[in-house]
């Protein structure tokens, strides 16, 4: 099996794309992307992921509001 080198400049310039665009967005224009690429992942989900991803998602924002309690601030 034969593999190919990747051209170094390709792919730096590759990096630079996503970064520079999103620089050149609105935070709306942003948001909106982010939501078409979460709709997409979701579709892809089975129940039981989705119920998984939400479970721990829920424990993230009760660990976090506990947390702010300790520290004496508001949650």
């Amino acid at each position: 099996m034969v593999y190919m080198k990747k051209n170094p400049a390709a792919q730096a310039l590759g990096k630079l794309g996503g970064k520079a665009r999103a620089k050149s967005l609105s935070d709306t224009q942003l948001s909106e992307i982010g939501k078409k690429g979460a709709e997409a992942r979701a579709s892809k989900l089975s129940a039981a992921e989705r119920s998984e991803i939400a479970r721990k998602a829920v424990q993230a924002r009760i660990a976090k509001q506990a947390q702010q309690k300790r520290k004496g601030g508001n949650a």
